[in-house]
């Protein structure tokens, strides 16, 4: 899937002027956890980033280089739950960041299928693993505790060679909390990030039975978002209800 020039040009623009807005507002503390870094972004063909808790995190543009902001306009795939897609200035403001936005319903239906068989060789692939925002008491909107669906699982098994790059957020709550109007400035961002390559990944986690390699996939990033985005909180929050 790419955009059309227009809107890969006016999404690069968006972006550029998101991380020279972040430079001046927020100071980011950033960990690599791998020899690759963020000057190696080349053969990136899926961005997971791990606790997802504020619609701000489009904030973490900022630590890209402006070589892989164009590539993300030209070539970045978003699956994004539809009613946020359709809720008219989130929805807009998703559509100019990334072209590649693809709405998907809350099932393992249609518009899922539709995203995995969009996804090609070119494809740089973002996802939000756990499919919703943690909240401020540290569980979702429902009071359920936060957790890895399967569906990056469906992804990596599509994706066949590049790089993985890992963003595991120290969450956002410091900045915007879901349902606050505004965010706060001049905060502390952290983050830890790791790349690692889909060959070696698929490898660790091999199994002949592909139901069986997707709980695989699954479990091991649940145990990456439970135990690596603690050590990167930008805030404490409270994990019993």
């Amino acid at each position: 899937m790419r955009a059309n020039r227009f809107a890969q040009i006016f999404s690069f623009l968006v972006m550029c002027i998101i991380k020279v807005l972040t430079v001046i507002f927020y100071r980011f503390e950033v960990k690599w956890l791998s020899d690759k870094n963020i000057k190696q972004l080349d053969d990136v063909k899926l961005v997971v980033l791990l606790n997802h808790t504020s619609l701000y995190e489009a904030l973490f543009v900022r630590l890209a280089p402006f070589s892989f902001l164009w590539r993300i306009a030209r070539n970045m795939m978003v699956p994004v739950a539809d009613v946020t897609t359709k809720r008219p200035l989130v929805g807009m403001f998703f559509h100019a960041l990334v072209p590649g936005v693809v709405p998907i319903s809350r099932k393992r239906d249609a518009s899922w299928n539709n995203f995995l068989e969009q996804i090609n060789e070119e494809s740089i692939v973002a996802i939000l693993p756990e499919g919703r925002m943690r909240r401020h008491d540290g569980f979702d909107k429902h009071g359920k505790p936060m957790s890895v669906r399967a569906g990056v699982a469906d992804i990596i098994e599509q994706i066949k060679t590049g790089d993985i790059l890992f963003v595991y957020s120290g969450g956002l709550h410091h900045v915007q909390v879901p349902g606050q109007r505004f965010p706060k400035l001049f905060k502390k961002i952290k983050t830890h990030m790791e790349i690692v390559s889909v060959d070696d990944y698929k490898d660790a986690l091999y199994h002949p039975e592909v139901r069986n390699r997707k709980v695989a996939f699954v479990r091991d990033i649940q145990s990456r978002l439970d135990e690596l985005t603690p050590y990167c909180e930008s805030q404490p929050y409270n994990k019993e209800k």
